[in-house]
């Protein structure tokens, strides 16, 4: 099990960008895939991107469109959505959670934050 705490959300102008972070604690941080969904209040939670736990591999929701960029740094047992060109349609509390793997199923990981909220306005 690792807990994760999210940060970096808030409120920003479409077009603009805003960099989310996920801290780790726990066991073995380097070794579970990391994933970012998105939900908004009484939806079901959106796949945004997943990343391998040694950073090879990285996958992406059909929204996304080049916008987003996912990393991780095992040293600091941390991970990263970095988000830019926004539009109210990413309006959405974000949320960052550890898995077995790294496919883009909410299913597939056992751990989450709380989220972050993310509002863009126009």
């Amino acid at each position: 099990q690792v807990r994760l705490v999210e940060s970096g959300g808030g409120l920003v102008q479409a077009g603009g960008s805003l960099r989310l972070s996920c801290t780790a604690s726990g066991r073995n941080f380097r070794n579970y895939a990391i994933g970012w969904f998105r939900q908004l209040p009484g939806k079901e939670r959106e796949f945004v991107a997943t990343i391998t736990p040694d950073s090879e591999e990285k996958y992406y929701g059909d929204f996304v469109k080049g916008r987003f960029t996912i990393s991780r740094d095992n040293a600091r047992e941390m991970a990263y959505l970095e988000m830019n060109n926004l539009t109210p349609e990413d309006t959405a509390l974000y949320r960052c959670a550890a898995g077995l793997s790294a496919i883009p199923m909410r299913q597939a990981y056992a751990d989450w934050g709380q989220g972050t909220q993310v509002t863009v306005s126009t």
